[in-house]
């Protein structure tokens, strides 16, 4: 069964890896930094934000995708999506900033906020069909 939502944010999603590892990357070929941070703490940073993006994203896709195979409602799913990666990249611009600042509490709030309500919804999904 084709999952056009799912398959979709998923490779949105992709592609924000992609740029984190770049953003990385770029540092420390810049830095000559082969392994771990080199004490940079711009790389620190945004391996941080990379690795957060890594830790949440999974379990995102795998309530959306689950959700999206049991219940046929599919423009709240757009939007739960959508709204997602945006909050995904403001949090990567936000980590640049200095805390506290509204683009990652922002980020990390709605990911969150997104992964419970997707949670919630496919409990009452599983003993309500």
């Amino acid at each position: 069964m084709l999952l056009p939502i799912t398959l979709t944010i998923a490779a949105g999603a992709a592609m924000i890896h992609i740029w984190h590892f770049v953003r990385c990357v770029r540092i420390r070929i810049a830095r000559h930094i082969s392994i771990g941070d080199g004490d940079n703490e711009m790389l620190r940073t945004r391996m941080r934000s990379h690795a957060n993006f890594t830790e949440n994203t999974p379990l995102f896709l795998i309530l959306l995708g689950l959700v999206e195979l049991n219940d046929r409602s599919t423009l709240w799913l757009w939007i739960a999506g959508i709204v997602f990666i945006l909050a995904r990249v403001a949090h990567a611009f936000g980590m640049e900033r200095p805390a506290p600042n509204p683009l990652r509490a922002g980020g990390m709030l709605t990911t969150i906020a997104l992964i419970a309500g997707l949670a919630i919804y496919a409990i009452v999904l599983s003993y309500t069909r």
